[in-house]
């Protein structure tokens, strides 16, 4: 698959999971339980050859349900986040979807 990917900030709990996305000036707040999984990192649509000391290929993702702010009236909203541990970045692969 082909994702359009765009960095954001996330908050997470202490094990990881994310909590709270932060993206153009807005506050995403998780509203149900994430899913995470993991795939194998397309390194060479970034780089002709693997960036030295980064063995690893796996990518962490979480597919997460957050509505806009602390409004519980809020639709949820369906994202996928990659999690760049290695680089200390979060990426949120593009569109968001209308939970249904």
């Amino acid at each position: 698959m082909n994702f359009s990917l765009a960095e954001v900030a996330v908050q997470t709990n202490t094990e990881g999971v994310p909590l709270t996305v932060h993206r153009n000036g807005r506050e995403w707040i998780v509203g149900a339980e994430p899913l995470r999984w993991y795939e194998r990192r397309q390194w060479w649509k970034q780089a002709q050859r693997m960036p030295r000391g980064h063995g690893r290929v796996d990518v962490q993702v979480w597919r997460i349900q957050a509505r806009l702010g602390r409004n519980m009236r809020s639709e949820l909203v369906t994202m996928e986040l990659e999690c760049d541990a290695a680089e200390g970045r979060w990426l949120m692969r593009e569109p968001l979807s209308m939970a249904g």
